[in-house]
């Protein structure tokens, strides 16, 4: 095993690679530990939002005509309420809360609250849902989502309830959520739920009035038993070299691969199951041509695993249990939720804030960027890993980076040399997380086009 030397803890750092069987581990520790960031990394703006552990993840929208980021706002360990704040971006040294929205009787609810949060396009009007979980024992238990009309934006006033999608049969809400503009020109909900699948919801059926016929498709977990397992997150995009619609999901396990161009008759195309370290994915993403993908377990002192799927698919192998790399910011900590925008993964690193790191040569992942957003103790009422940088979005059009920190709150950065992203740029297809509301999916985009 091969062990890339790029922390003073390389000793520590060999033996969790030894442990895990990984061929490569990168570590992001090449900077001086009393520099909060690197050279190449500007804070643009900062805005504190709450106290502590009451930001979740967030989302910014892409259009620069519609300069708004969503912040989720839950109840970890008391504080808070539970709901979302739009955050105006026009002067992105200056973020302003325009708009919170916080669910009524906040103190008779039980569990965290709002989660995850995705904007979306249907027809001429925006919208934005905002998983909930909350446990019995309290109100709205069967609530997965609100939806919020933000069409009249910057005008807080014009802003709407459209409704909230309810699910009596798997109580304690959505976790996470994934919002694709399918190529047969739908939009779908994809979320994770207290099952052994994830959920598709129709959301232009939805806000047209029609929530009973919103549920459109299940995406299975294909181990264990009907009564146990399940996704905690999902990623959904288009595979240019099929054609298809693809799933990415983690969960019971490890990760799956789906096709659901078909959603009502889901198929499997590939897992990584029986990798040692991982019994149960939490994120996962693929690079834009569907053959690299990047995958997180959640616990402490876990890498992300780099795994190159193009062998198995070209043996004919339907499952892969060896990743070919891995990458952390320290191996003492954990990194969390990322972004891929080829060849930059934007990894929220929890107690280790923005981490960048480029994933061109895949066997050998290096740091690239990083700034501490957090700056506090480990928790010593909860997870002591599980604070500081939680989500993150990147805005395509100009490249303008956000971040969410759970106590910190909402932090704008700019990279040197990121002025904005697509495939073509890199030979790759223009895929990512961001989507083409109107237009959909698209295949392979060459540079020069």
């Amino acid at each position: 095993m091969r062990v890339v030397h790029r922390s003073p803890s390389l000793v520590a750092l060999a033996q969790i690679g030894a442990m895990l069987a990984l061929p490569a581990i990168a570590s992001g520790q090449s900077w001086n530990p009393l520099k909060r960031g690197s050279d190449n990394l500007e804070v643009v703006g900062h805005l504190p939002v709450g106290s502590r552990l009451t930001v979740t993840d967030m989302d910014i929208e892409q259009e620069l005509d519609r300069p708004y980021a969503y912040v989720s706002r839950a109840n970890i360990v008391g504080g808070g309420g539970r709901g979302v704040d739009i955050v105006d971006l026009s002067e992105p040294s200056d973020p302003e809360v325009i708009y919170s929205w916080r669910i009524e009787n906040d103190d008779l609810h039980q569990g965290p609250g709002a989660m995850d949060v995705k904007h979306f396009k249907w027809g001429d009007r925006y919208y934005v849902a905002q998983s909930l979980q909350f446990r019995q024992g309290g109100p709205d238990a069967d609530v997965g989502a609100v939806i919020l009309d933000v069409t009249g934006l910057p005008d807080a006033s014009t802003v709407r309830e459209v409704g909230r999608i309810r699910d009596s049969d798997h109580l304690g809400g959505f976790h996470n959520i994934f919002i694709y503009k399918h190529s047969d020109g739908r939009v779908l909900l994809f979320t994770t739920v207290s099952g052994p699948y994830a959920q598709v919801y129709d959301l232009g059926r939805f806000v047209d009035g029609d929530p009973e016929g919103a549920l459109v498709g299940r995406v299975p977990v294909p181990v264990g038993d009907s009564g146990s397992g399940g996704y905690h997150d999902m990623y959904v995009g288009y595979h240019p070299d099929t054609g298809s619609d693809r799933f990415y999901g983690g969960g019971t396990g490890g990760y799956y691969v789906y096709d659901v161009t078909d959603v009502g008759d889901p198929s499997l195309v590939m897992s990584m199951t029986g990798v040692s370290g991982v019994r149960y994915g939490h994120t996962v993403t693929p690079s834009p041509d569907g053959r690299y993908v990047v995958a997180e377990t959640e616990y402490r002192h876990a890498p992300l695993r780099i795994f190159d799927l193009e062998p198995a698919f070209e043996s004919g192998a339907q499952n892969v249990r060896q990743p070919i790399s891995a990458w952390t910011a320290d191996w003492q900590h954990l990194v969390h939720n990322h972004e891929v925008r080829w060849p930059y993964v934007f990894v929220s690193g929890y107690v280790d804030g923005l981490q960048i790191f480029n994933l061109q040569d895949p066997s050998n992942p290096i740091t690239v960027g990083f700034y501490d957003t957090y700056l506090g103790p480990l928790n010593d009422d909860f997870n002591p890993i599980f604070n500081g940088t939680f989500g993150v979005d990147v805005r395509n059009e100009d490249g303008l980076i956000v971040v969410s920190d759970s106590s910190s709150g909402l932090w704008v950065f700019r990279m040197d040399g990121f002025n904005g992203w697509s495939g073509s740029q890199w030979g790759m297809p223009d895929v990512s997380s961001v989507q083409d509301w109107d237009q959909g999916p698209r295949g392979p985009r060459l540079i020069g086009e």
